[in-house]
This record gives structure tokens, sequence and C-alpha cells, in this order.
């Protein structure tokens, strides 16, 4: 019964729409390079009162760590649709570059991002995490199909990804870190066993 009491009521829809218009116009102020937007021109932008922000977040940190969270959440959702219509090969080779348009979009989140990154946040270790799991799971499905090889980890390939998406401070970086990509999933795919 106690724990019926704690747990958090859910949102009504108005306070649903309020908190996703929220997110929706500080997303786009941080990805439009606006990353000193003040919560009254985020609240501006959605159409709510700064109070109606406050209700939902409690300081700007958290609401910048939202934007990135959902960010990863729904690029974390794509290898189970990617693989419903690609095969795994396929399916891997596009959410590599999605990780890569992934980091795009961090750029222009970086420096709002660097003011939780001094918080206890667990919100990039979360990422990560998520993110290895994803590729952990179009591994296995490649290796199973005998399209990718085997002895790869999920993490390990993350940090792979990582070197490359460290790039971005340099100017057109995206088109050489697709490029790179492409040879790391071709490396991927050498020394695959073909499955029986």
């Amino acid at each position: 019964m106690e724990a019926l009491l704690s747990a958090p009521r859910p949102l009504r829809a108005d306070a649903r729409r309020n908190r996703e218009a929220l997110l929706s116009a500080a997303r786009q102020a941080f990805l439009s390079g606006d990353t000193d937007a003040h919560v009254e021109e985020i609240a501006r932008s959605a159409g709510v009162a700064v109070g109606t922000l406050y209700r939902h977040f409690e300081t700007r940190e958290a609401l910048i760590e939202e934007v990135y969270r959902k960010e990863v959440d729904e690029l974390c959702a794509a290898p189970t649709d990617l693989l419903d219509h690609h095969a795994p090969d396929e399916a891997l080779r596009l959410f590599l570059l999605l990780l890569v348009d992934h980091a795009a979009v961090g750029k222009g989140m970086s420096v709002a991002l660097e003011s939780i990154m001094a918080t206890d946040s667990p919100v990039f270790g979360d990422a990560r995490t998520l993110m290895a799991n994803a590729l952990d799971l179009l591994l296995e499905a490649g290796s199973a199909a005998g399209t990718v090889r085997d002895d790869v980890t999920g993490p390990t390939l993350l940090r792979a990804l990582g070197g490359i998406c460290h790039m971005r401070a340099a100017e057109g970086w995206l088109a050489e870190a697709r490029q790179i990509t492409t040879l790391l999933f071709d490396g991927l795919r050498y020394g695959a066993t073909p499955a029986v």
C-alpha cells in the first residue's frame, strides 16, 4: 500500500503537452546554437509560463538533462525497428551512421551539456550503457546471420565511434566521420563466420 501511495501520478493531458512543448523548445534552442537560452525564452517558445517550466523541471540543468536523455532514448529505440526492416548487417551500418549523426546533434548541445557534466548526474553513464546495449543487439544479430564478426562487443565498438566523433571540433568533420564509420563497418564484416 505504501508503494502505491508513493508512486508518481501520471500527468494530466495538458501537463503532458506542456512538458513535451518545453522539451521541444529547449531542444530547438540548443540545436540552433542558442546554448545560453534562458528558461524564460524556452518557456515563451513553448507557449507556457516560467512557473510551468519550473513545475516540470526544478532547474535549467534538469531540463537540459531531460532533453539529452530523450534524444538518447529515441536513438537507442532504433535498432529494433532497423532489424524489422533490414538485414542485420545493414541495420548495424545504419545505426552506426545514426550514432555519428547523434554526435552532430551533441555538438549543438555540447555547451549546454557542459553545465551538467560537473553534477552527479548519471545521464552520460546511462547513455553509454544504452548505446552499448543497442550495439550488442545489432552485433549479435549480425553474428548469428554470419555477416558480422563475433569477437567485437558493443562497448568496444562504442569506444571506437567515440574516437571518430571526437573529431567534431574540426570544420566539415561529419562527412569524414561518416567515411571512417563506413571503413569501421567494413572491418566488422571482415572475418565473419558464415551462418550454417
